[in-house]
C-alpha cells in the first residue's frame, strides 16, 4: 500500500473518531451542564503530562491531548480514570456528581450512549436520504456464484444459484455471508444445471470463513473490464474500460474471475489477451506486474440490474433507524459468536486501530466513510454501555445498584472496580493493538 493511501485511510480514521469522541463527551457533558454540575476538562484524545492546545472557559478547560485513544470529560466530584483521590477525600460540594440525585447521575452517565446511538440512526437516514440504497436481488445474479477454493470445500462451484440459506429464501445477494455466519446457519440451498439441491455447510467453515474475510460466493461477472487503473500495465499497454477478454494466452475465458486467476499465474511475465472493442478484435500483451498483477476491475452495477432505492427525507427517517437498529443486533451477534461458538476464535476477530482503518476506502469518498463513522457509532454505544467498571455502563450499575437499594457502593469499592476496569481496558487495548502490529509483521494487512 502507497503512503498516500495509508495517510487517505488514517486521515478518515482520525476524523471519524473524532467526531464520535467530541460527540460522545457532549453526551456527558451538556447534561452535567443542565444539572449544574462542574466540568472540569473536555478533551479531545488524552493528554498525560501535556496536551496540544487548550483554553479555559467558564470553569472548564478545552483541549486537544496528543494520545489519540478516545477523549474524555472530568466532572467534578466523580470516580473516573483521572483517579482524582484528593477531592473525593473533601466534602462533597453541591456542584459535584457525588451530590446530585441518582436519576441525574444516570442521566449524566447515559448522556454519551445516547448521542452515538442517535448520531447512529441520524447517519444512516442522511445516507439513505443522499444516496439511497444499492442492493442486488438474488434472482438477478444471472451468471450464477463464483466459488473460490474455500467455497468449492463444502460443495459450491461456479455458476451455481444461492435460492436459501436453512431454507429461508433470501432477498439480497449482500445478505448471504452475514446469514450464514452469524445464524451458523447448517445448509444452503441452490440451484444448478436446472436442479434444486441442498449443500451441508460443515463444522469450522464459520471461523474459516471469517478468517477469509470476504463473501462466501461473489456474483460471476463476464470479462469486460469495466475499470482499468490508469497506474496499471493494461492500461498503458492500450487497454481501456468496456473491453471483454475474449482469451488469455490463446486460451478461451467468459468470466472475469476465470481470467484473473489465468493473468496471475503469469505473474513477471507478459500475457497474451484479445480483446474484443466494439466490433474490433485486438491483441494486447501487457507485462504482470507481480505485485498488483493488471490493476483491472469489473463492475456489478453495470453487468447485472442492481436495484436502486431511493428515500425522500420522511421516508429515510424511519429506514436510517430500522438500519441502525439491524446494525446493533448484528453487532450483537458476532459479539455473541465468539463466546458460544467453538469455531470462532476471539484472537482472529478482535482487532485495533489498524483493523478500524484499514476497513476505509484508500480514496476518499464520503459515502463510505459516513457509512463506517455511523458503524463505529453504534460500535461505540454498545461497547460502552457493557457493565465494566471504568466504562459508562459500570457507572450505571453502580447507579441502578443505589436506585434501587437507597444505598450507595462505597467509595474505596469504586475506586478498586475503577482500577480493576481501567486494567481490563488497557490490557484489551494492547492486546487487540498488539495483534494488529502481528499481522503487519506477518503481512496480513
Amino acid at each position: 500500500m502507497e503512503t498516500s493511501e495509508i495517510l487517505i485511510k488514517a486521515g478518515q480514521l482520525i476524523l471519524s473518531l473524532s467526531i464520535l469522541v467530541v460527540l460522545h463527551e457532549m453526551g456527558h457533558f451538556i447534561p452535567a451542564k443542565l444539572f449544574k454540575t462542574k466540568v472540569e476538562k473536555f478533551y479531545l484524545f488524552f493528554d498525560p503530562w501535556f496536551s496540544l492546545f487548550k483554553f479555559k472557559k467558564g470553569d472548564t478547560e478545552y483541549g486537544v491531548g496528543w494520545l489519540p485513544l478516545g477523549g474524555y470529560v472530568k466532572i467534578s466530584g466523580m470516580i473516573d480514570e483521572s483517579m482524582d483521590k484528593e477531592q473525593l477525600n473533601k466534602p462533597p460540594q453541591p456542584w459535584e456528581f457525588r451530590s446530585k440525585p441518582a436519576w441525574q447521575r444516570l442521566i449524566i452517565m447515559i448522556g454519551g450512549v445516547t448521542v452515538n446511538l442517535i448520531l447512529g440512526f441520524f447517519i444512516y437516514s442522511m445516507i439513505l436520504w443522499q444516496w439511497g440504497d444499492d442492493y442486488l436481488p438474488i434472482r438477478n445474479a444471472k451468471y450464477g456464484i463464483y466459488a473460490d477454493s474455500l467455497a468449492q470445500s463444502i460443495g459450491l462451484r461456479d455458476g451455481d444459484h444461492i435460492i436459501a440459506v436453512d431454507s429461508v429464501k433470501k432477498e439480497k445477494f449482500e445478505e448471504i455471508t452475514g446469514d450464514v455466519i452469524l445464524n451458523q446457519a447448517k445448509t444452503i440451498q441452490i440451484e444448478r444445471d436446472g436442479r434444486e439441491m441442498s449443500i451441508t455447510i460443515p463444522q469450522g467453515f464459520v471461523n474459516k470463513t471469517i478468517n477469509k474475510k470476504a463473501p462466501i460466493a461473489l456474483p460471476r461477472m463476464l470479462s469486460i473490464l469495466d475499470t482499468v487503473f490508469p497506474k496499471g500495465n493494461a492500461y498503458k499497454s492500450g487497454i481501456r474500460n468496456g473491453d471483454r477478454v475474449l482469451s488469455v494466452n490463446d486460451t478461451a475465458v467468459t468470466y472475469f474471475m476465470d481470467m484473473a486467476k489465468m493473468i496471475k499465474r503469469q505473474a513477471g511475465k507478459p500475457v497474451k489477451l484479445t480483446i474484443l472493442r466494439g466490433a474490433d478484435t485486438l491483441t494486447f500483451n501487457p507485462l504482470v506486474s507481480p505485485k498488483d498483477n493488471l490493476m483491472l476491475g469489473y463492475s456489478i452495477n453495470k453487468q447485472l440490474d442492481v436495484v436502486h432505492v431511493s428515500y425522500t427525507f420522511g421516508e429515510a427517517i424511519p429506514a436510517g433507524f430500522k438500519k441502525a437498529i439491524s446494525t446493533l443486533v448484528k453487532y450483537v451477534q458476532q459479539l455473541r459468536l465468539i463466546f458460544v461458538s467453538p469455531e470462532v476464535k476471539a484472537s482472529e476477530s478482535l482487532g485495533g486501530f489498524m483493523s478500524i482503518g484499514s476497513l476505509f476506502p484508500s480514496v476518499w469518498d464520503w459515502q463510505s466513510f459516513w457509512e463506517l463513522t455511523a458503524l463505529l457509532s453504534i460500535i461505540l454505544a454498545f461497547m460502552n454501555i457493557l457493565p465494566i467498571p471504568a466504562l459508562d455502563g459500570g457507572h450505571v450499575l453502580f447507579l441502578i445498584y443505589e436506585m434501587i437499594t437507597g444505598r450507595k457502593p462505597g467509595e474505596k469499592f469504586m475506586e478498586y472496580a475503577q482500577i480493576v476496569g481501567m486494567v481490563i481496558l488497557f490490557g484489551l487495548l494492547l492486546y487487540a493493538n498488539g495483534l494488529d502490529v502481528w499481522r503487519w509483521i506477518t503481512s496480513k494487512f
